[in-house]
């Protein structure tokens, strides 16, 4: 299997890995199949996404789009960030075998679950989240 330059970058040095206190929406999705779990955290100011972080328990590919769809999104308006695919963070990567675009899927997944948490939160006025508040939502 091979896997991109850019893949092997992500993989071995993630960026914005890591936990989040008080995160303004966590979005957690696992794949019962392959295992792979990924938890996405963002912090939202005046609608733009300032600062996110991810912890995956997976393979190497899902640690690399984890890693890649937090830089997509940071900075990002929520409705800009609610635009990001799998297909974007795949060719962020330089694309991936065939066998690991669920990894992309997942991470697409667990970064509009926390968009969506975000808004959950918002409009019943809640405070931001933390760690036991989260489900893992299988796919």
């Amino acid at each position: 299997m091979e896997y991109t330059e850019q893949v092997m970058d992500h993989f071995m040095n993630p960026r914005n890995m890591g936990e989040m206190e008080n995160a303004d929406g966590v979005g957690t999705v696992g794949n019962a199949k392959c295992g792979d779990i990924m938890r996405i955290y963002i912090k939202v100011e005046d609608n733009v996404i300032t600062d996110v972080k991810f912890k995956t328990f997976g393979c190497g590919a899902a640690i690399a789009t984890s890693s890649k769809a937090t830089e997509l999104v940071k900075g990002k308006t929520i409705d800009e960030a609610l635009t990001i695919t799998n297909k974007m963070v795949m060719d962020a990567l330089g694309g991936l075998p065939p066998v690991k675009v669920h990894c992309s899927v997942l991470a697409e997944e667990a970064l509009h679950a926390a968009i969506q948490d975000y808004k959950d939160r918002l409009e019943k006025g809640e405070k931001p989240a933390s760690e036991e508040d989260e489900e893992v939502r299988y796919v």
